[in-house]
C-alpha cells in the first residue's frame, strides 16, 4: 500500500495480470520509444525488488524490468506501472503457510529458451516448495549459448541440483532429521531420456 501511495496509483483500475500482453508492440511503437526519467523509474523497480521477497508472483516481472534499468524508455514505465495495477488488486493475497505434513523439498525447475533476443541465451528458473508453500526461488541467465532446449533443461537442472543440496543442508539443520529424497519436476522429455540412459554419449 505505501508503494501504491508513493507512485500515486491508487485511483487507478486494477489489472489481473501482472506483466502486459501487448508490451512488444509498444516497444515498437516510435511514440513509447523516448526516454523518460531514469530516477522515478529506478526507484519503482527498487520498491519491487523489495517487494519480491514475499510475493513471489511478480518475480518473472520484477526481474525482466530491472534488466532494462540502464536505458529507460516510456514502454518500461508503462510497464511498470501494469505492475502497480496488478498489485493494486492483489492486496488481499499473499502466501499461505499450513502447519503440518511431512517435511519434503520439492522442485520444479522451467527454462526459457534463447529468451534473452541480444545475446540468445537462456534462461534457468527453479523453485523448491516445502509441505504447502514456495521458499525458494532462482531465476537467472546462463553463462553461454545452448544449442538445444535438452541441453538448457540440462543446465536449468544442475542450477537447481546444487541449490537443492544446500536447502537440503539448511533444513537438515533445522529440523534435526534426514530429509525424503527431493522431488524435480520437469516437462522436457528428451533430458528424462537423457539421465535415464546411463550410456556415454555427445550429448
Amino acid at each position: 500500500m505505501e508503494i501504491l501511495r508513493k507512485f500515486s496509483m491508487m485511483d487507478y483500475k486494477s489489472m489481473a495480470t501482472p506483466m502486459m500482453k501487448n508490451l512488444k508492440k509498444l516497444s515498437d511503437l516510435t511514440s513509447y520509444l523516448y526516454l523518460v526519467d531514469p530516477s522515478m523509474q529506478k526507484e519503482s523497480i527498487g520498491s519491487l525488488v523489495y517487494l519480491v521477497n514475499t510475493r513471489l508472483d511478480i518475480f518473472f516481472v520484477v526481474r525482466t524490468l530491472s534488466q532494462l534499468i540502464v536505458e529507460m524508455r516510456q514502454f518500461h514505465w508503462v510497464a511498470s506501472k501494469h505492475m502497480l495495477r496488478y498489485l493494486h488488486g492483489m492486496v488481499g493475497y499473499g502466501m499461505r503457510y499450513v502447519l503440518g505434513g511431512e517435511v519434503r523439498l520439492e522442485e520444479y525447475t522451467y527454462y526459457d529458451s534463447a529468451g534473452s533476443g541480444i545475446e540468445s541465451k537462456s534462461t534457468s528458473g527453479c523453485c523448491f516448495s516445502l509441505r504447502s508453500a514456495m521458499i525458494s526461488w532462482i531465476s537467472r541467465k546462463q553463462n553461454f549459448v545452448a544449442l538445444s532446449t535438452t541441453k538448457v533443461e540440462y543446465i536449468t537442472a544442475s542450477v537447481a541440483s546444487r541449490e537443492a543440496v544446500w536447502i537440503r543442508k539448511l533444513l537438515a539443520g533445522l529440523f534435526y532429521q534426514e530429509l525424503e529424497t527431493t522431488l524435480i519436476h520437469c516437462d522436457n522429455q528428451s533430458y528424462v531420456k537423457l539421465l535415464e540412459n546411463p550410456v556415454f554419449h555427445d550429448r
